[in-house]
């Protein structure tokens, strides 16, 4: 059994979902070769840091993120801060040849992310980054479905990532809304649609946006009874084209009143046609123009894929296949796909490189919003 020694840079709220992978993994994967060990939790406190690894049995609580990407003895950096805390435990990371998970983004801007792509060079660590939503029974058989041609050459699609926490003028602000701190719904919500779009049916070959703040002041964080300015965007529309010239749109929001967490897409192609419906990970619905539509209708029309948790060996097991399947259920296998490649020493992705192309296709969002003119993508490639 090879085990992996992980230190987690960052113990809120993904942190702890990114603990529950490392914890479960071995009751969802069976048989498995390998298994993570929480060797140390960072946060900016003794005492948050020492409660976080009492909850998950970490050796060791520390406030210096530099404690674990120097520390010989671990294997594998884990980071769940804030976006604008990402570059330098990155590269402090990179500089120590550890292997990384870094949640999404990559960066709180693009020129970090320029910076971790020079260092890159003289990387020789295996690199993901956690774009879960790529991991779903779901996404993982529209991806197949697509590569073996079944929906045809694409026409138009559509792709949306909906919450509703902002609609609330009195929600404060807090670093999701901040853009000093890397906030606003493009990087929290657009990097995964972006690229859950983009990894389906792209290359992207150009775009234009808007987007909006719906209020202009929110209660501050720290003291509730003040309103700070709010410069971070709540939603995001932008119309992108293929290179075979088809159009459809990618949005995202964080003021969609009556919306929980609600991933969907719509793909649409020349021989067929796939859905996702927001709300409902079980399901795949694929649309076969093949079908006769005769006598009366025939048996054409939409057909729902029970993908809910058929992972393949060895994942799957556990509770079963037929269950309906969690959000944690996509973070977990996005994790395993990490540390099985660690495992085995082979490259994984979504990777680094990943994640600085997904942190450009955001500046472009934030250029073509701003400007309101098309803006071309192939510089990033």
């Amino acid at each position: 059994m090879n085990t992996i020694k992980v230190g987690i840079i960052g113990f809120g709220f993904i942190g702890k979902v990114h603990a529950y992978g490392h914890l479960n993994i071995p009751l969802f994967y069976s048989p498995c070769d390998f298994r993570s060990q929480i060797a140390a939790v960072c946060t900016s406190h003794q005492e948050t840091a020492e409660k976080g690894a009492a909850q998950i049995g970490a050796l060791k609580a520390v406030t210096d993120f530099h404690e674990i990407t120097e520390n010989p003895d671990i294997d594998v950096v884990d980071i769940c801060t804030p976006n604008d805390r990402h570059c330098e435990a990155v590269l402090s990371a990179i500089q120590n040849q550890k292997h990384i998970y870094c949640d999404k983004p990559l960066t709180a801007t693009y020129t970090e992310a320029l910076q971790i792509q020079e260092a890159l060079k003289g990387y020789k660590g295996i690199s993901q980054m956690t774009l879960h939503n790529r991991f779903f029974p779901v996404t993982l058989k529209a991806k197949q479905m697509i590569e073996e041609g079944l929906i045809g050459d694409i026409l138009e699609f559509r792709g949306s990532y909906l919450h509703s926490g902002s609609s609330d003028p009195n929600a404060p602000l807090k670093w999701k809304l901040s853009s000093e701190a890397g906030g606003g719904v493009i990087a929290d919500l657009g990097s995964h649609i972006l690229d859950l779009m983009e990894h389906l049916i792209g290359p992207f070959d150009a775009l234009t946006a808007a987007t909006h703040i719906a209020y202009p002041d929110r209660p501050s964080a720290s003291d509730p009874t003040k309103r700070v300015k709010v410069t971070a965007e709540d939603n995001m529309l932008t119309t992108i084209r293929l290179a075979n010239g088809a159009v459809g749109n990618v949005s995202a929001s964080k003021i969609a009143t009556g919306t929980e967490d609600e991933v969907s897409f719509e793909i649409h192609g020349s021989k067929g046609a796939l859905k996702l419906v927001a709300g409902d990970l079980h399901h795949l619905f694929y649309y076969d123009c093949s079908r006769p539509g005769k006598p009366i209708g025939g048996t054409r029309g939409w057909t729902a894929i029970d993908c809910g948790g058929r992972y393949e060996a060895p994942a799957g097991g556990v509770p079963t296949p037929k269950a309906s399947i969690g959000w944690l259920r996509g973070h977990m296998h996005c994790l395993y796909n990490f540390l099985s490649n660690v495992s085995a020493g082979h490259p994984s992705s979504p990777d680094l490189a990943r994640g600085i192309y997904v942190q450009g296709l955001m500046e472009k969002v934030r250029e073509a919003a701003k400007s309101g003119q098309w803006i071309n993508l192939k510089s990033l490639y």
